[in-house]
Order: structure tokens, then sequence, then C-alpha cells
């Protein structure tokens, strides 16, 4: 028998708009889904997920995909994968986002929760697409002023490991770093505090969004080259990453 405290709840379920959250494993993804989880609006229903077919890591962060199911389960959200090709084409990967988009619009999801801060340009790009799909943006995060954000993640008692840094900006010794006061301080003063340009990339282990730590493994370092097209131009750098297990 559904009490009337169940009730209640699920009649409140259905009034609220239904979202899911793009989730890198990283804090911004961590952060954004903290801040949608505060709009009364809202009803969270899911994380979505990109992993590489083959290697099974993330395609940025290279987060292995147990840990992000582990990840998911503290949440208590479904994950949901979104599979792509190693270094797909860029009409490959819109093909494979497009076809999550639509399969969120039949299950009667409106909108998708994003981990932006300040990068106009992806930040219209997505909305372009999601408009496409007939959905709807958040950025919760978006225009925060990043070094307030981050003191703000630390306050928050979230945990993070850097698990991926660009070494044209900042130095592999922050690889597996914990994201804190003293990270922060010894930033050097050209790299944004949150990593916005691309700087580093973490993985968030603990903080208000997971109902206890995330258990993983830390594998070994390793680097590979990257590239970057602008402006018709491609600039190759090299990309260090700590292997989350």
């Amino acid at each position: 028998m559904v009490n009337m405290t169940q009730q209640g709840a699920a009649n409140n379920n259905a009034l609220r708009e239904k979202a899911v959250a793009f989730w890198s494993g990283g804090k911004d993804s961590a952060m954004a889904l903290y801040k949608a989880q505060a709009d009364p609006g809202l009803n969270i229903v899911g994380l979505v997920s990109t992993v590489v077919a083959g290697k099974g890591k993330t395609s940025v962060h290279e987060i292995a995909e147990t840990a992000l199911e582990r990840q998911a389960f503290l949440t208590g959200l479904p994950l949901r994968k979104m599979i792509v090709g190693e270094n797909p084409a860029n009409s490959d990967y819109e093909d494979s986002l497009l076809g999550v988009y639509r399969e969120l619009l039949q299950e009667g999801i409106s909108t998708v929760i994003y981990g932006d801060l300040f990068l106009q340009d992806i930040k219209t790009y997505r909305e372009g697409l999601l408009r496409q799909a007939g959905l709807k943006p958040l950025f919760p995060l978006w225009q925060m002023d990043t070094g307030q954000y981050m003191k703000d993640f630390i306050r928050l008692g979230f945990k993070a490991l850097v698990c991926c840094v660009n070494t044209a900006m900042i130095s592999n010794k922050f690889l597996n770093r914990e994201i804190d006061a003293d990270f922060l301080d010894d930033l050097p003063k050209s790299a944004d505090p949150a990593g916005e340009n691309g700087e580093f990339h973490t993985f968030c282990y603990d903080g208000p969004v997971f109902s206890g730590p995330v258990p993983f493994t830390q594998g070994g370092l390793y680097s590979h080259s990257a590239e970057f097209r602008s402006g018709g131009q491609v600039i190759t750098f090299e990309v260090g990453h700590l292997e989350i297990l």
C-alpha cells in the first residue's frame, strides 16, 4: 500500500521537469549536479557519460567506466553511456549525441544539465544541438567566478584528484594532486583556478552529491599527444594522465 507521504512525493515529481546531467566524472559535472539538485522545479532522473568504444574510458578525462558506474551508484542515479569511436569525426559525434538526445526526449526528459563555466563557443554549440533535438539546456555554473567557485567546491566538502593535465599549460607535477587550497596556491598565475581553459581535469570521488566516498584505484601515470584544431591550424600538445580505475 502506498502511504500519503509516498503519494505526495510521486505527485511532486510528476509536476517537475525531468532532467539528466552530462557526467564527465570530474569536479564541474559534480558541482553542476549539486547546484541543479537545489532547483525545486527539476526532477533529475539520470546521468549521461561519453565512453570511448574499445577503451572503456571517458573521452577526455579518461576515467574508467567502472569508476563512473561507482560514482553514479553513489549519486543514486542511473548512468547512461554514449559510446563513441576513438577520435570520431565531428559529424559522427553529433549523430551519436543527437541519438541520445532523441532517446531522452522520448522518455519525457526536457532538460539537459552541463557543467560549463565560461567558454561561450562550447555553450553555443551545445545549445544549438539541444534546440535541434527539442531539449532545453541548463548551465548551473555559468559565469561563476572560477576562483570563488573552487573555494566553494572545497568548502562544500567535495574531494577530487587531478587526473589529466595539458603540459603546455601546467606541469605534469600537478597530476595526482588533491584539489585543495595548497593546489590552488601552487597553480601558475597564467592558469585558470578551475582549469577552464583545459589546463587540467579531475576525478571527483566524494562530496554532497554522493552517499559516501567513491572507491577507486589509482593506476600508473602515462602521456600521449593530442591535437586541437583552431582557425584552420592543428596544434599538437602533450597530455599527461593519471589512470583512474
